[in-house]
């Protein structure tokens, strides 16, 4: 489909000159500005049968019931506020407009406040009839946004709905093009770091396409879905609890890669008080690592194979730690670990030492190696000879050898313990070469889990008749 590039009154003014689309909006909290726009573009009473602003919250928790939680800014009240007035439309409309299709639009929202103690996020989320009378489809979203001022926070909402509205009925039938025209004019000024899209209109797509896409995109650095591959924000499950990243290709995940995650998760629940959260991430440099682009189905085996073992997934954007640490500490992590292989780590090391000699070294350094971080570090045999190396033993350069001393001695960086030695050898490319080929030995370097999984369902190209999975 062609996308066309629309100013956001072009958009609210197709909507409203589109005689069989009408609804109602809802907007609390800070969330005020969508309807406006459909006001003020001309032939509003073709698409709005109702506003509603229930900034208070005693008003918010009549029309829509009490949050136990008591946080008004969350993906449950947004639900409570789509379930209600979607009902409403049906209730008192239904009937008396059998051949209109009807939604219900609602956002949740705070903008940055005045002293600058918090910064603006929110929930947005639209139910909507595709035919009249049709069960309905439905996207929710999470967005943050970047204007440091609350005007223009509210502005960028605003334009966020009507692309909204429009991409719903305009774009439904690419999932790419309608996330994608979300941030029409406002690119840069929001993120969109969640999606979920449901009903009978999106039925057909797989769910763990969303994160990748949205990060494939440029609308957020970092989206997350869960063990079943349901999108799922960070605000949700992460506030105040011990995350551990396990960062790797898992192309596919072999008995290193199921080493990792269960050696680290053991030693990281051991040592942290508290609960605790083990995510594995995949990085979009790592899945465009061929092409230069994202190979759907390879990224399918990868998150479904991670998902049939258990794992939650992160898709990220974040080549540099720093920039993941950021986006998790928003969530006040207690105790954030980063697993990483000690290559990499003499990798990341180096890099920071010979790109950063304009005397912000301890700057660069300080980014990464910070309160309440730390790296969880997995051997891996030198070239050339049986002796492991470690983050102990880490040649690093000589300029730096206090520097990095005063990192471990804070346990900035510490060992991973318990791994089993025996599987260093096994290199997840060498494994992925036996898997397309069939070649013998290649299930002995996978767990059986895995080795039956990939059998059963074709997956990093074995040569077998198989189902693939729904784009």
């Amino acid at each position: 489909m062609k996308r066309k590039f629309l100013e956001t009154d072009q958009k609210a003014l197709e909507i409203n000159l589109d005689g069989g689309i009408y609804g109602s909006f809802a907007e609390i909290g800070a969330g005020q500005e969508v309807a406006r726009h459909f006001f003020k573009a001309g032939a509003a009473a073709g698409t709005i049968a109702k506003t509603i602003s229930a900034y208070d919250k005693t008003v918010s928790d009549e029309v829509y019931g009490a949050e136990q939680t008591g946080r008004y800014v969350c993906e449950s009240r947004l639900y409570k506020m789509l379930d209600h007035e979607y009902e409403l439309m049906l209730d008192r409309l239904g009937d008396e407009r059998p051949k209109t299709c009807l939604f219900a639009f609602a956002d949740t929202i705070t903008t940055i406040n005045y002293h600058k103690t918090n910064y603006g996020q929110g929930w947005v989320g639209m139910r909507f009839q595709l035919t009249p009378q049709s069960r309905p489809s439905e996207i929710v979203v999470h967005v943050e946004m970047a204007d440091n001022n609350t005007s223009l926070q509210q502005q960028a909402i605003g334009i966020l709905g009507v692309n909204m509205v429009y991409a719903c009925y305009r774009y439904h039938d690419d999932y790419r093009l309608l996330l994608g025209s979300l941030v029409d004019h406002i690119a840069d000024r929001v993120y969109v770091d969640m999606v979920r899209l449901d009903g009978p209109n999106f039925q057909h797509i797989n769910q763990r396409l969303l994160p990748m896409e949205l990060v494939r995109q440029g609308l957020t650095q970092v989206s997350i879905f869960d063990k079943k591959g349901r999108p799922v924000h960070a605000s949700e499950f992460l506030y105040k609890k011990n995350v551990l990243v396990v960062r790797g290709s898992y192309r596919p995940a072999t008995l290193v890669s199921l080493d990792i995650l269960q050696s680290a998760s053991l030693q990281f629940k051991t040592e942290a008080e508290g609960r605790t959260q083990v995510m594995t991430e995949i990085t979009l440099e790592d899945l465009q690592q061929d092409t230069g682009d994202v190979d759907k189905q390879d990224y399918l085996d990868r998150t479904n194979l991670l998902n049939h073992l258990g794992q939650m997934v992160m898709i990220t954007n974040c080549p540099k730690y720093r920039h993941l640490i950021r986006y998790l500490k928003t969530y006040r992590v207690d105790k954030l670990g980063l697993v990483i292989g000690v290559r990499p780590l003499l990798n990341l090391i180096n890099s920071i030492y010979y790109n950063t000699r304009d005397g912000n070294l301890l700057s660069a350094y300080g980014e990464l190696f910070t309160k309440g971080v730390q790296m969880y570090v997995y051997p891996a045999q030198k070239e050339g000879s049986g002796e492991l190396m470690n983050c102990e033993n880490l040649p690093v350069p000589k300029e730096i050898k206090h520097l990095y001393q005063h990192i471990l001695n804070h346990h900035h960086l510490v060992d991973i313990k318990g791994y089993i030695e025996k599987h260093l050898h096994i290199y997840s490319p060498e494994v992925l070469r036996m898997v397309k080929a069939d070649e013998e030995g290649w299930d002995k370097r996978v767990s059986a889990k895995v080795a039956k999984y990939i059998r059963d369902n074709g997956l990093f190209g074995y040569p077998c008749d198989s189902v693939e999975f729904d784009y």
